[in-house]
């Protein structure tokens, strides 16, 4: 029992810290304020006991090693846009926090490889990649905020994974620190490699649950050649959209993007932007095709559209493009223009996602809510978002959003496509993978983290 003139278990901590990592620890009540919350809409109800904000290799496994002699659980975090509430801190926990590490260490032209740290984010990536004709795939709407480590520890995809695969599909390896400070090397620059088990895929969407990434080696994709042509198609239901997104799937074609936005959504962006006003009920369908084929495979795509009953035009304009594009690219800021948004992340067949936009409506006529959704239509991921005001969720939300995934499973879809469970949806957990797997996958944690110190109470 800590007696009355000796510290705290943590002060001993920030002491500790502060000996070993200077001003790179932080207790300043803002910094912990910021980090008790994330993109998810929720936050904790108390601050943890201090940020470290990491800026090399060597001050992520010195703030391990000295959690994990103390004991102290551990939340690793990036810019904090993760969406299922996978990164806030709490009391009594201690925040590693990547966002300094934002170095590019090596591009590799001839083989197409790119080596960077966890903290650069999305967007600049890509940047520094696009005058060599590369780029790395995975593209999450939220590209200028979010991080490369963030993407790989929740296997975030977004918009172009239909075409270019899910993150996990563009790394090759990983480095990554454990719960006592040690550091793994995973994987390897080679596109084949089947050397013992693939930690690296294991890695990837867990979370922050099994080690904190700390380097990532990238497999990159050529720029496309020639056009890229962009349909911009508005339909009076989105059944029809999405009936008419999975009818092209169904016809073998492979748009770079196929985004599908219902009009609930589309009513918010067009507010937010302050676009004009649509035809009422409107639903926006955008498909966007790349590569030597892009305007024969737009055509196609296009004529599938327009026998559907889409009001459709097409470009070849890159900057026209873009500008569809960012009509999606708004529908986060656009929701939280509203309140608070719990933005779902469920995902279904393609060719059953007329099917899972039926469900919610019914759900939000059930419970007397709205639910604006976007959805990645080329790869079935769908975002129904539930607006509401105040850090917590009301239970009706909450019962709709059960509501939700138990449909997404009834379809033969799963719980999260590319968010993550986090916090949020620990509880139905099981409803997809059963207990037995659910204790499987503990005991894999347990393997990695046998104290239980890495972001407890999350995923598992």
């Amino acid at each position: 029992m800590t007696g009355p003139s000796e510290p705290t278990p943590s002060a001993l901590v920030v002491d500790a810290l502060r000996d070993a990592l200077g001003d790179a620890v932080s207790t300043a009540p803002d910094v912990l304020d910021e980090v008790r919350g994330d993109k998810s809409g929720q936050r904790t109800d108390s601050r943890p006991v201090a940020v470290v904000d990491a800026s090399s290799v060597e001050h992520v496994q010195a703030a391990l090693r000295i959690a994990h002699e103390y004991r102290v659980p551990v939340v690793p975090r990036g810019t904090g846009t993760g969406l299922s509430g996978g990164a806030m801190a709490a009391d009594g926990e201690l925040v590693v926090r990547t966002t300094r590490m934002t170095r590019v260490l090596e591009i590799d032209e001839r083989d197409q490889v790119a080596i960077v740290e966890p903290g650069i984010l999305n967007g600049d990536l890509n940047r520094v990649l696009e005058p060599l004709g590369l780029r790395w795939a995975p593209d999450p709407a939220s590209r200028e905020i979010s991080t490369v480590g963030g993407n790989i520890a929740t296997n975030a995809g977004g918009l172009l994974c239909a075409k270019y695969g899910v993150t996990r599909e563009a790394v090759l390896g990983l480095d990554v620190v454990l719960a006592d400070g040690s550091l793994l090397r995973l994987g390897h620059r080679t596109i084949k490699g089947v050397t013992g088990l693939d930690l690296t895929a294991l890695m990837i969407g867990s979370e922050g649950t099994l080690g904190i990434i700390v380097g990532a080696t990238l497999r990159l994709t050529p720029l496309p050649t020639g056009v890229v042509a962009t349909i911009g198609a508005y339909f009076s239901t989105v059944e029809q959209a999405a009936a008419a997104s999975a009818a092209i799937t169904a016809a073998r074609l492979r748009p770079a993007a196929m985004e599908l936005v219902d009009a609930l959504a589309l009513d918010a962006i067009v507010d937010y932007l302050r676009l004009p006003r649509l035809a009422e009920g409107s639903a926006y369908l955008l498909v966007q095709t790349d590569g030597d084929a892009a305007e024969a495979e737009a055509s196609a795509a296009l004529a599938i559209i327009t026998a559907l009953g889409g009001d459709a035009a097409m470009t070849t304009d890159p900057g026209e493009g873009e500008r569809m594009l960012a009509v999606r690219r708004a529908m986060h800021p656009a929701m939280e223009a509203l309140g608070t948004v719990l933005i779902e992340d469920v995902s279904v067949p393609r060719s059953r996602l007329p099917e899972m936009f039926a469900a919610l409506h019914e759900i939000g006529a059930r419970h007397g809510i709205s639910i604006p959704t976007v959805a990645h239509a080329g790869d079935g991921n769908l975002h129904p978002n539930l607006v509401y005001t105040g850090d917590h969720g009301p239970e009706h939300i909450w019962l709709a959003a059960g509501e939700i995934f138990r449909a997404a499973l009834a379809l033969g879809g799963t719980l999260t496509g590319e968010h993550g469970v986090g916090t949020l949806k620990r509880r139905w957990l099981a409803d997809e993978l059963g207990e037995e797997q659910v204790q499987l996958q503990q005991r894999i944690k347990a393997a990695f983290d046998p104290h239980g110190l890495l972001n407890p109470g999350k995923a598992l």
